[in-house]
């Protein structure tokens, strides 16, 4: 079967809005994801204890598994109002970093334009010494209550 998907470029803009005594502090950037033909956006509730969110491989062999190499682009927004929720991000190596994503906040993880999340992170003791491996997946779990994750995900 042949596709029938036109890819699209996929337009991310971020912009800060601020005036302090009178001076125009604001900033606007805007950058394009040419190709894009797969999108994923879902609402997750994330309990109390970890939960995986996004697993990446070598292929899109599992429903919910991305392809590591084909994913350009992760955006994760907390949609609760009081509670923050820990992101874990680990990578081939079982090695993994944790972020804090408060309430209505969200968190961007670009994968790298012509290789995706394959070779994006690196989590060690000497983050001098780099040593760049695959994203293999992103867990959650809520601090204090329940809380709804929204997951938008585009991949070439």
């Amino acid at each position: 079967m042949a596709t029938t998907i036109t890819p699209s470029a996929l337009t991310i803009t971020i912009e800060e809005n601020i005036s302090l005594n009178g001076v125009d502090h604001g900033s606007k950037i805007t950058q394009v994801i040419p190709d894009v033909t797969e999108i994923s956006r879902r609402i997750i509730e994330v309990g109390l204890t970890e939960y995986e969110i996004l697993a990446f491989g070598s292929a899109k062999s599992l429903a919910g598994t991305f392809d590591e190499d084909d994913v350009r682009y992760i955006r994760i927004t907390n949609l609760d109002d009081t509670n923050f929720v820990t992101l874990t991000f680990k990578d081939s190596a079982s090695q993994e970093f944790a972020v804090k994503l408060d309430y209505g906040q969200s968190f961007i993880y670009n994968g790298d334009l012509a290789t995706g999340v394959a070779t994006t992170m690196d989590a060690d003791n000497a983050a001098l010494t780099v040593s760049l491996a695959d994203l293999v997946n992103i867990t959650a779990d809520a601090d204090t209550a329940v809380c709804d994750l929204e997951v938008f995900v585009a991949g070439v």
